[in-house]
């Protein structure tokens, strides 16, 4: 395994990392990777770009970091979790013990973290619930009251609910054919949820359609929302200009920011969600 620094200090790598394991998880796949110096420089919201082989001519796939722990003879590990949804994504699926792959991370801006003890609901629909378990512990450590709140369309897609217990004050789950926990949207649960959490802060992670509501929520609750967008990164680490996203900046004028760079992790109520 290699690593190639792309900056100084705490800036990302370019790794040849190898899968440790696999297995699925639900409607999706858990993957542990030794990827050098990458699980040591993560911060939750950050993610990983990662190249598809040679001749596939696709672009790299961006995934959340699940978890980082740390391990014998390998160093840390980075944990991923991968919904098999297109070529890309299912051939990473498809990967075995023992191969390789190239990364390039920890790459993104991470959640900002409260700095005295406050009352956090997080909100995670599908896998990308994985990019919030990291976070929950963090705030943890800082006394913060954590609430979780996951969603999806049905049973398969819910990820992580068993962990949500062991990290979280308390936790609901949505699914939208009702085959677990209450049936609906997390639009539709967390108002409720909200004004019961006596929520300061809320972080989401999932879908623009529900970042949107989520925002939207939050801020007529009352609290300050950041949310982990999803949309198409090219490369990942800003170069392209591809994955751009409408924000009002702190100036109160428009912009148009690289969600890879300077985001993923936006504000909920400075995002133009209607320009998406």
């Amino acid at each position: 395994m290699t690593a190639v620094p792309m900056g100084e200090g705490t800036g990302p790598l370019h790794v040849t990392a190898e899968v440790l394991s696999t297995k699925k998880v639900g409607a999706y796949r858990h993957l542990v990777l030794a990827a050098p110096g990458v699980a040591e420089r993560f911060r939750p919201g950050n993610f990983v770009a990662v190249s598809l082989p040679d001749g596939a001519h696709l672009a790299r796939r961006s995934l959340w970091i699940h978890r980082v722990r740390p391990t014998g003879s390998h160093g840390a590990t980075v944990e991923l979790v991968i919904e098999p949804a297109g070529v890309g994504t299912a051939w990473l699926a498809a990967l075995t013990q023992g191969a390789r792959v190239e990364l390039t991370g920890p790459l993104g801006r991470p959640f900002a973290q409260p700095k005295e003890p406050v009352n956090c609901v997080l909100v995670g629909e599908g896998y990308a619930a994985a990019a919030l378990f990291p976070l929950a512990e963090r705030l943890r450590e800082r006394g913060c009251a954590v609430t979780i709140l996951l969603a999806a369309d049905d049973e398969a897609h819910v990820f992580g609910a068993l962990e949500a217990r062991r990290t979280a004050r308390s936790v609901s789950v949505v699914t939208v054919d009702g085959s677990l926990g209450a049936k609906g949207t997390a639009g539709q649960a967390l108002p409720g949820i909200l004004q019961r959490a006596e929520a300061d802060v809320v972080y989401a992670a999932g879908p623009s359609a529900t970042l949107h509501a989520v925002a939207a929520a939050a801020e007529a609750h009352g609290a300050w929302s950041q949310v982990a967008l999803e949309i198409p990164q090219p490369c990942g680490t800003g170069l392209c200009h591809a994955c751009i996203v409408p924000v009002i900046g702190e100036d109160g004028i428009a912009h148009k920011v690289r969600a890879c760079a300077e985001g993923p992790v936006f504000r909920g109520d400075r995002v133009q969600w209607g320009l998406l």
